[in-house]
């Protein structure tokens, strides 16, 4: 604790900044302070700099394309086609592997689309479009003033952002990218809930082209009750003064920017606790979500973070019903409790629920192999790709979760 009094008092001597990272520096200094006292700030400087120069992560590439959403705002978007099948040629290769997981050929109608979380981008779904890549065609997009995806030009003109306007969104994505066919929708946290105020919205679109759904890591409602982890002190703390101090940090964005970059080794700090839960995450991995995360900009979180508190549309699920439903999430989720993927299980009694052990937030990365197992087995009940012999990849008992 004195180490995260140390940093607060710092902080807020450079002003309005100072009383954001004080409240959230007692969620991580812990952690911060031991590494501190193991590894030399400039040794963690360098390897950073080395991880973005050789990490992997995010460099796959898809044809572009724009959809414009209903204020105006422009929405990046990349699809991956489906691959001709191509003969085996000797030894099972990796790609001959996963033609094997997922079948020879996906049907042409049928398009995943692909929807991320706050302050993530499409690429967070690396590991899982490496995997689907050829088998099916899939639509990855960047949510508006995420990525690479024009600012919220509403939000320009001082219209508060909500999550209904993400679902009209992504119905202007699936119009442009997905015009004709059957779709098969995937959300992380803030994605998943795009697709509620989807189904919220455009029910008929549920009910005459959605094939199957996957709900990662994501709520239904009742957000403002999630505790990130902290003492009932803390989250009051965080609760009272948050709001507030998100709104005057996005009127000073060019000085808390600064903020943020000065300060690294404290919000790796952060992004690594409630990103992650497991202690031996690929540091290549835990740099890959600090770029994501600081990527965006924060007066686009100031903007946002409004919008969770009053979301709730577990009025929307219901329209999910007659569908194959996966809902997916880390026992360890800090940001989105594992409770809330319950409580939409419970609303979605046929659907397959899979808590993942030692899993936190960006499931997603921190075990892709099984978001991605879990994701072929529903792609192949939802008619994404053809019949195919998943064996252990597609089964349940061989996952870590339960039904």
């Amino acid at each position: 604790m004195a180490a995260a009094a140390t940093t607060a008092a710092g902080w807020r001597r450079a002003g309005v900044a100072g009383a954001a990272i004080g409240v959230l520096a007692a969620g991580a200094a812990a952690g911060v302070a031991v590494e501190r006292l193991t590894v030399g700030r400039g040794m963690r400087k360098k390897a950073r700099l080395a991880l973005d120069a050789t990490g992997p992560y995010g460099s796959l590439r898809g044809t572009p394309g724009r959809a414009v959403a209903d204020d105006g705002t422009e929405l990046y978007y990349e699809v991956d086609e489906v691959e001709p099948a191509q003969p085996s040629e000797g030894p099972a290769s990796d790609g001959n592997r996963r033609r094997r997981l997922f079948g020879r050929k996906a049907p042409a109608p049928v398009t995943v689309v692909f929807s991320h979380g706050y302050c993530l981008g499409q690429d967070s779904w690396h590991f899982q479009r490496a995997a689907l890549r050829g088998l099916v065609r899939a639509v990855y997009w960047d949510q508006r003033s995420h990525g690479r995806s024009e600012r919220g030009r509403a939000q320009g003109d001082g219209v508060a952002l909500g999550i209904d306007q993400l679902g009209r969104d992504l119905k202007a994505v699936i119009d442009a990218a997905a015009p004709e066919g059957r779709i098969v929708l995937v959300g992380h946290s803030m994605g998943g809930m795009t697709m509620m105020a989807l189904a919220d919205q455009y029910p008929a679109l549920i009910r005459d082209r959605v094939a199957a759904v996957a709900f990662v890591g994501t709520s239904s409602g009742k957000l403002g009750e999630v505790n990130f982890g902290l003492p009932v002190a803390g989250v009051r703390a965080v609760r009272r003064v948050l709001p507030g101090v998100l709104r005057a940090l996005g009127t000073q964005a060019e000085l808390v920017e600064k903020g943020r970059r000065a300060t690294a080794d404290l919000f790796a700090g952060l992004i690594k606790r409630y990103s992650f839960s497991s202690r031996d995450v690929d540091p290549a991995v835990a740099r890959f979500a600090e770029r994501l995360i600081e990527s965006t900009p924060i007066d686009v979180v100031a903007e946002f973070y409004p919008a969770f508190t009053e979301h709730d549309k577990s009025g929307a699920l219901p329209a999910f019903r007659d569908v194959p439903v996966l809902i997916l999430a880390g026992e360890k989720d800090l940001v989105t409790p594992s409770s809330h993927s319950e409580a939409i299980a419970d609303v979605l009694p046929e659907a397959e629920l899979i808590l993942v052990p030692d899993a936190g937030h960006l499931v997603m990365l921190e075990h892709p192999e099984t978001v991605t197992d879990r994701l072929a087995d529903l792609l192949v009940r939802g008619g994404a790709v053809a019949a195919a012999n998943v064996g252990e990849h597609g089964s349940t008992a061989q996952q870590p979760g339960r039904r």
